[in-house]
């Protein structure tokens, strides 16, 4: 096991570097830079910018400097903490990502406890009660789950919330908590304003999840081994959890990084709608604006939670299957 954890961490340090690589790269080939945009703004405010500052400032920043050359320094200021500085929030990269990145990493595996919370049970209702009308029911909720777009969901959401239910949604407080000190009120006014957009992000996934999980349960449940243990006479319940869900469980572990990867980037569209200070947020602006150094930082940072979603997942396959670590 030990041997076979060593080996995913190689794997994974390798696609980090690599994923970083590629990343800067291909956010250098647009054109124009962030000073192009920050020299916009300010001639837009009246502010006059002469050739000899631009240049200066190019100079300054080393626009103008090979891409490599530009990812050496942002890769050796990595190691050291320094991640560079944001043209477009006018902060220390490493200030705006952490001040984001608690958020983000809360939406998302709260989105995934939500979504297996509700996928497992769900699942295995729908494959022992096939054909019956309750999986019918439960059948074209996935579908519809499935197939509605995560934008379209928080703009209905948000809709119904204000319509009929006079709540006031957008951003992490309401209007009086803005600046309040931290108390229990304001964290209950803060968890108020995040249901919403969690079970947004959850809804893809749980429907998703859960149409894995009845077809698994169902192929398993017809399996020789569930037929010899009912002809034994064991328990119908025991049969079922904790000899055909176990082995049901394979898939949906082995997508368990897959599933990360689709709820982070449906955490960024969710929370442009919801205006919600995220990670994902800051990414979609700072690719818009080629903020070189947040938006590779960023995503490198993404990549991360993506690999070792799928460390988790393959750690957990070998754990419930320890055939995997002898065909690896």
């Amino acid at each position: 096991m030990l041997v076979f954890i060593i080996r995913r961490l190689a794997y994974a340090v390798l696609t980090v570097v690599a994923v970083s690589f590629i990343a800067f790269f291909i956010i250098e080939l647009a054109p124009g830079s962030a000073l192009t945009e920050e020299f916009a703004r300010l001639r837009a405010q009246g502010a006059e910018v002469s050739g000899a500052q631009i240049e200066a400032m190019e100079k300054q920043y080393g626009i103008n400097d090979p891409w490599i050359v530009k990812y050496w320094k942002w890769v050796s200021g990595l190691a050291h903490g320094n991640m560079g500085q944001s043209f477009l929030y006018h902060e220390p990269v490493s200030q705006l990502i952490g001040s984001r990145l608690a958020l983000s990493v809360a939406l998302s595996f709260g989105a995934i406890i939500v979504a297996w919370a509700i996928a497992i049970p769900v699942g295995v209702f729908s494959a022992t009660h096939r054909y019956t009308i309750p999986d019918y029911i439960i059948t074209v909720i996935q579908f519809v789950g499935v197939a509605i777009p995560e934008f379209l969901l928080a703009l209905g959401v948000m809709v119904a919330a204000v319509k009929w239910f006079g709540l006031q949604v957008g951003g992490l407080f309401d209007t009086q908590y803005l600046n309040a000190p931290w108390s229990m009120a304001r964290f209950g006014d803060m968890v108020s304003h995040l249901w919403m957009p969690l079970a947004v992000i959850a809804v893809g996934s749980t429907a998703w999840l859960t149409r894995v999980m009845r077809a698994n349960l169902f192929d398993v449940l017809g399996q020789q081994y569930v037929q010899t243990a009912r002809a034994k006479g064991v328990p119908e319940r025991r049969v079922i959890w904790k000899h055909a869900v176990r082995n049901a469980l394979h898939p949906l572990v082995m997508t368990f990084g897959t599933t990360l990867g689709a709820l982070i980037s449906g955490e960024a569209i969710v929370s442009i709608v919801f205006a919600l200070p995220t990670t994902g947020q800051a990414l979609v602006q700072t690719l818009i604006s080629k903020d070189t150094y947040v938006a590779a930082t960023l995503l490198t940072l993404l990549s991360v939670l993506l690999v070792v979603g799928n460390l988790i997942s393959d750690i957990a396959l070998a754990w419930i299957d320890p055939r995997v670590k002898v065909t690896d």
